[in-house]
């Protein structure tokens, strides 16, 4: 059985006195998650990860919300893995589509990104999901399915089943609206059918989110799907009582 995951992902959010706020208001709800088995975890910005990991519960993932695939070099503004690792951080979230909108990211950049984490021993979140445009032609699954055939491209079934992937539809991301769980479930369900035609069983292992617009008062009914393993979520964990009631309903 694969176990629950809730990471919130900050964006630019926080300067790092709130972020140590944060993190020392959570020791509490990260143990609650634990013996519900819910791993859970928090996605600052670059200058308050090394903050939050100084003051968290041990048990709270800390993730970073991009990487570059490359060691050093002439890239500035970038952030490198070795950076990240000797910080302590050991997950990045990749292919969020504000990153894919703003910044140009492609899946075939994530894919890169992805083995070069794997080869750190690190865990990638990729996010892949689809524009309204997209979902209103009925393009959603295909649309989909290359971005998770791009991303995980030369990627034996080992390493597949490291990666967290996280379905948000753009047009649920931000906007107060949200997919059905029916909805989530049915394209969650499509690209773990995907996954399975690429790995095999292996497909079964990896975990699967849903992020758009979830809140304490809807994520229950996304955990009753079969397919669905947690919740990439945005403005609904910037605050500890709102990440608290995520998790407890989560476990409910």
């Amino acid at each position: 059985m694969r176990k629950k995951l809730l990471l919130g992902n900050w964006k630019m959010n926080k300067t790092p006195s709130e972020a140590k706020a944060f993190a020392c208001a959570s020791h509490e709800m990260v143990d609650f998650a634990v013996k519900h088995n819910i791993d859970c975890g928090v996605a600052p910005t670059f200058v308050c990860l090394a903050t939050v990991l100084e003051n968290r519960n041990p048990n709270l993932i800390v993730a970073a919300q991009n990487c570059n695939e490359h060691d050093h070099g002439a890239f500035t503004g970038e952030i490198s893995i070795p950076m990240l690792k000797e910080v302590g951080v050991s997950w990045v979230i990749l292919g969020h589509s504000e990153r894919r909108e703003y910044n140009g990211e492609t899946s075939e950049k994530c894919n890169e990104k992805i083995k070069a984490l794997l080869a750190n021993d690190m865990t990638p979140v990729y996010c892949c999901g689809e524009s309204l445009a997209t979902y209103e032609a009925g393009k959603t699954k295909a649309f989909v399915e290359e971005q998770i055939k791009v991303g995980f491209a030369g990627l034996s079934p080992e390493e597949a089943k490291k990666v967290v992937i996280a379905y948000e539809p753009i047009w649920a991301i931000g906007t107060g609206k949200s997919a059905t769980k029916e909805t989530a479930e049915d394209t969650i369900a499509f690209i773990r059918g995907v996954l399975k035609g690429l790995f095999g069983e292996v497909s079964e292992e990896i975990r699967i989110l849903y992020g758009g617009s979830v809140k304490p008062e809807n994520i229950a009914a996304y955990m009753s799907e079969k397919d669905i393993d947690g919740a990439l979520v945005g403005g609904a964990s910037l605050e500890p009582t709102s990440f608290k009631a995520l998790i407890e309903n989560l476990a409910a």
